[in-house]
């Protein structure tokens, strides 16, 4: 943030309007810094937002573009930097710190919060025409013709990438079929999955302490021999899931079949968990009642970390999310509780109680 640029001198009413904040186009180390750990840190990611107001690129006036953006500052960042060499107007949504799409499907991205920010900042007082450009990824959050209607402003559904901005400005503000298609590809799936591994890795140390001492128990105490030597695969059963449901899963996600992401995650962790459970020749392993708590556990955990990328991917909805979470969750919890009760059984035939 460089400084403060007056829009009372555009204006053609001199009311009291707000100063737009003048900003660069250019990244500083603190926002690449930052741009890392919103993809590592959920609880950075939930934090890292701008103030909602009005932004000013470059040198604008009365006949530069206005831009829309939510408050989630990488978006707002990713949208700067496509405007390098342009002057140009942002104004910033408050939308919780929530990026565009998200925001849209969740409404704060919204037409409501359109009007009252064009109000706020009294747009129409210092522009020379009445339009404003949005995201694509916005367009489900916001009725054109109700902002029309009471703002006077026309709405421009822009490109789904904010890098194709410039072209799409160059060709009269129109879109080729290029512009309109949502590619993620597998580098963006890539890209996503510390969102997915970090926390999944924070539970697993709960899990690892649980496997631990679970095993550790003795009827002559707690040996601490007994708990690694036996415990071991089920760690690695554990991180195995991990890499089945929170990494492979997204990142090999349109080449896995079936539409549903709790399949797809319950094949992947299948197909990494089971040789795990054959390679270790654990007596554990063998009994019948471990043995049928990890083939019906593991893989479930897998498909449960594959599902959590619901929220990241464009390759569903909120209906059809909120439509598998109704099937899936209760064979989660029956698995659950399944396997949590053949493990007691188990534990409690050792310890000579039963």
């Amino acid at each position: 943030m460089d400084e403060n640029i007056n829009i009372l001198e555009l204006c053609k009413k001199p009311e009291q309007i707000e100063k737009a904040k003048r900003v660069s186009s250019e990244w500083s180390r603190s926002d690449y810094s930052g741009s890392i750990k919103c993809r590592i840190s959920n609880s950075f990611r939930m934090k890292y937002k701008i103030k909602p107001g009005l932004y000013a690129v470059g040198e604008p006036d009365a006949n530069s573009e206005v831009f829309a953006s939510a408050n989630y500052k990488l978006s707002f960042d990713v949208l700067r930097k496509a405007l390098s060499g342009l002057s140009a107007w942002i104004l910033v949504l408050d939308t919780k710190g929530i990026n565009v799409w998200c925001a849209a499907a969740k409404g704060t991205f919204g037409t409501k919060e359109l009007v009252r920010r064009i109000d706020g900042v009294k747009l129409g007082n210092f522009l020379n025409h009445r339009r404003i450009i949005l995201p694509q990824l916005g367009a489900v959050g916001v009725n054109a013709d109700s902002v029309f209607k009471r703002t006077g402003f026309k709405v421009y559904f822009g490109p789904v990438y904010a890098k194709d901005i410039k072209a799409y400005l160059n060709a009269g503000r129109r879109k080729t079929a290029e512009m309109r298609k949502i590619k993620f590809s597998m580098l963006d799936r890539l890209i996503l999955t510390p969102r997915e591994v970090i926390p999944a890795m924070n539970k697993f140390i709960i899990f690892a302490v649980i496997i631990l001492l679970f095993f550790g128990i003795q009827p002559t105490g707690i040996l601490f021999k007994s708990a690694w030597v036996y415990g071991e695969p089920f760690l690695l059963l554990g991180l195995a899931s991990i890499t089945a449901g929170s990494f492979i899963t997204p990142v090999f996600l349109p080449f896995i079949p079936f539409r549903s992401f709790a399949l797809k995650g319950w094949i992947t962790g299948i197909l990494l968990t089971v040789p795990v459970i054959f390679l270790f020749n654990s007596p554990e392993l063998k009994n019948i009642l471990i043995f049928s708590a990890t083939i019906l556990f593991f893989p479930m955990a897998s498909s449960y970390l594959a599902l959590q990328f619901t929220g990241s991917t464009t390759f569903t909805n909120m209906s059809g999310v909120k439509k598998e979470l109704k099937t899936a969750l209760p064979v989660y919890l029956i698995s659950a509780v399944i396997s949590i009760v053949l493990l007691i059984i188990y534990k409690l035939h050792k310890l000579a109680v039963i």
